[in-house]
């Protein structure tokens, strides 16, 4: 059956494709509502390239490959969808929360305000870490407050991947906004429908060769590898220097104990958060005695075997530790779908109440 109804969606910081990958797969349960690209902006190249070659081959212009501050909103064309998962940056632990304080990140997300002023699209849905709830005094308040002051009525929750059949542990704050002449009321998708999912590194990991794309694993130091061997899998190289099996040279001189570090994955459990950067033993690390290769972490984010990520190693080590999961993406929008469909589902209360 034809869909009838298809939203034109338009992003800000749209990574490699994660967020859109996830939206373009999502339809109502009637197949009568979906989404199509019509544009997007990344300021990174090998981000927008890889963007542009998985989610929009035959329109490479669509995708504004520029600092958002210099980008021309009013030109970039009519949708009636918006995403955008602004820079976290500055509302991560590891930005130290400072929020809209930050002076090179904190107020980005205030372009996304900008394109729903100015284009006024049906829905619009916004990601970020969960410590942007804690950023500053009033940050989110202040973020949320200009999202209604556009036209929208808002519905905000901490989702938790692994609790949608997502193979990792990543939990990210969601903004869904409906416009508010819309006679529409978007709930929260229920995690119950995936309770009974296999999401286990073990079976995430399960069958991918070295033909697939990104699938490099690079060579450790001998030193490297000699430590990963005293750590367990589950483990991170401080529990394995408590347990006293960590020999003195094989140990890590550093004050900050960053549970990360040559922390292995547990094969019977999901993965921890993929990250995208970091040196010092925050790579990632398979259950054996090596790193997790970049097609490793692309199965974690629930990107397809086939979706080809353009640049070296540790960019798309990056572009993958930033994205929005394909999955959890495809989960949101679909009961985005589906209650523009009038179709019911099963659903949840928001956990998040300003």
């Amino acid at each position: 059956m034809e869909q009838k109804i298809v939203f034109r969606l338009g992003e800000l910081y749209c990574g490699p494709g994660g967020l859109a990958c996830g939206a373009l797969r999502a339809k109502s349960d009637d197949n009568q509502f979906g989404v199509v690209h019509a544009w997007a902006n990344d300021y990174d190249e090998d981000t927008c390239e890889t963007y542009r070659n998985n989610i929009c081959p035959n329109d490479p212009n669509s995708v504004h490959c520029c600092d958002v501050r210099k980008l021309e909103i009013e030109g970039l064309g009519e949708i009636d969808a918006f995403a955008y998962g602004f820079p976290c940056n500055s509302f991560s632990s590891v930005g130290e929360h400072q929020g809209l304080a930050n002076e090179k990140f904190g107020q980005l997300y205030w372009y996304g305000i900008e394109v729903l002023n100015r284009y006024q699209p049906k829905w619009f849905m916004a990601e970020n870490v969960s410590g942007i709830r804690s950023a500053g005094s009033n940050d989110f308040q202040v973020i949320l407050n200009d999202m209604r002051e556009a036209g929208y009525k808002i519905v905000t929750h901490l989702y938790k991947a692994e609790e949608y059949g997502i193979p990792q542990t990543r939990h990210r704050v969601i903004i869904v906004g409906i416009r508010n002449d819309i006679d529409i009321d978007f709930r929260v998708p229920s995690p119950a429908p995936y309770s009974d999912y296999d999401i286990s590194a073990r079976t995430a990991l399960a069958g991918i060769t070295s033909d697939m794309p990104n699938s490099e694993i690079r060579k450790l130091s001998s030193k490297v590898t000699r430590r990963l061997s005293y750590i367990r899998p589950g483990q991170n190289v401080w529990q394995a220097e408590a347990s006293g099996e960590l020999p003195e040279e094989l140990r890590i001189k550093t004050r900050t104990k960053i549970s990360q570090i040559y922390r292995k994955l547990d094969p019977d459990r999901p993965s921890y958060t993929i990250t995208a950067s970091g040196g010092g033993g925050t790579f990632g690390y398979h259950w054996t005695d090596r790193e997790l290769s970049n097609r490793e972490r692309a199965r974690i984010q629930t990107f397809p075997d086939n979706y080809e990520f353009v640049g070296k190693y540790a960019s798309v080590r990056r572009q993958i530790g930033m994205a929005v999961p394909c999955k959890l993406s495809e989960i949101v929008v679909t009961a985005i779908l589906n209650s523009f469909a009038g179709i019911p589902y099963e659903s949840v209360e928001a956990n998040i109440h300003e």
